[in-house]
């Protein structure tokens, strides 16, 4: 989709204000965007300056090439947290008439619905990027709907992460379609310089990977099931390793229970820090993130399958959402319909049987996983590059 310009073209240095209630130390696909986002719209030039949740206690800040500023709120969707976010907005609106205010996840977007009909807050541009479950939460209740309505109108303009989510804006709010652009993630600034071929190691066992969070939306259950329908010859030469935090909805427990009652290795590894997956998956054969629908939640588009190809693994997900636009079937993958177990196992042991094809699904997976960057999305949401450098 091809859009012009925003209304006002940015200058060099002008001020951008990314706002976020999910930032570093949070973990997560959103966290990862709004950090890269914010990267690269300083390397195009413009003057961003972040606004994220605080520090909790301990906690270093890491070097940026942008400048961070801490709020009071506490990285959730909580009334409280919006309220002092509205509040910031308000006492920074002065600066905000002539700045970039760029929401890019939707943690401060309920603010922003109270705010919009206070005629002190008009920022110069307002930029919004939609991830895909928001979407449906937004459309959800009649009173959302008609304020996000209003809101989006004001919007110069809006990203969203894949061509799901930006089906999901046209079928809910038409209207703003217009202003839309699709802005892929990409894969993370540091492990771009060490997406490398990967050589085969053949090991005693054969690691299954899941790296999300502990929640049924990720679908761990379902890689337990499919494991544990496979031939007992298969399953004594697996093992499926977990990364992943805590979960909500008493999954934990429904998750040890799964484990517990499979004939093969189930590992949970915990919250390991970022700066350590790298050897993780180093170590696996096979990544696997079968997304399942939940509420009103849904998978847009999936980070970390471009980090799991990064490392040269191959893929098993589910075709649901912006999935099949991270991962490619028979090319980087294999991809299955949520709900068929059988199609579910039978992709399981089709890989753990060919070491070959392997390789190649990985190989393949490595090479997509770098041909996108973070430049090209800021590019596409913003307009052209504004630092002079970047246009000789």
């Amino acid at each position: 989709m091809s859009l012009p310009l925003l209304s006002k073209p940015p200058q060099l240095g002008q001020s951008l204000i990314l706002v976020t209630h999910e930032f570093f130390p949070h973990r997560g696909g959103i966290a990862v965007y709004a950090t890269e986002m914010a990267r690269a719209a300083q390397d195009l030039g413009y003057s961003v300056e972040v606004w994220a949740p605080a520090l909790p206690p301990g906690v270093p800040e890491l070097p940026r090439n942008y400048e961070i500023k801490r709020l009071p709120i506490a990285g959730d969707h909580s009334l409280l947290s919006q309220w002092r976010m509205a509040r910031r907005l308000i006492a920074e609106r002065k600066r905000l008439r002539t700045a970039i205010l760029y929401v890019p996840e939707p943690g401060p977007l309920l603010a922003l619905l109270f705010l919009q009909y206070l005629d002190r807050l008009k920022p110069a541009q307002l930029v919004l990027t939609f991830h895909g479950s928001e979407i449906q939460w937004l459309s959800s209740r009649w009173i959302l709907r008609w304020s996000t309505t209003h809101l989006l109108r004001k919007a110069t303009r809006i990203g969203v992460v894949s061509a799901f989510a930006l089906d999901l804006l046209r079928q809910h709010f038409p209207s703003a379609t217009p202003k839309a652009v699709i802005t892929l993630g990409a894969l993370r600034t540091d492990l771009a310089s060490c997406a490398l071929a990967r050589i085969p190691n053949p090991k005693p066992k054969t690691i299954i990977l899941t790296v999300a969070r502990l929640n049924p939306r990720k679908g761990q259950l379902q890689v337990i099931a499919a494991l544990q329908a496979l031939p007992a010859d298969q399953r004594a030469s697996l093992e499926y390793w977990l990364v992943g935090s805590h979960g909500k909805d008493n999954y934990d427990a429904a998750l040890e229970a799964a484990s517990l009652e499979a004939d093969f290795s189930v590992k949970f590894l915990g919250d390991i820090p970022d700066n350590q997956l790298s050897d993780i998956y180093a170590q696996a054969d096979i990544f696997a993130m079968t997304s399942m629908p939940h509420k009103q939640s849904v998978e847009g588009f999936g980070l970390v399958y471009l980090e799991a190809g990064a490392h040269g693994l191959p893929i098993i997900a589910h075709a649901i959402g912006g999935v099949p636009e991270a991962v490619a079937h028979g090319e980087t993958g294999l991809l299955v319909t949520p709900g068929d177990t059988v199609a579910l196992t039978a992709a399981f042991a089709q890989l753990i049987a060919d070491p070959a094809l392997r390789h190649r699904l990985g190989e393949a997976g490595r090479i997509r996983a770098i041909r996108h960057t973070w430049t090209d999305a800021v590019q596409s949401l913003l307009g052209q590059p504004v630092n002079p450098s970047l246009t000789t």
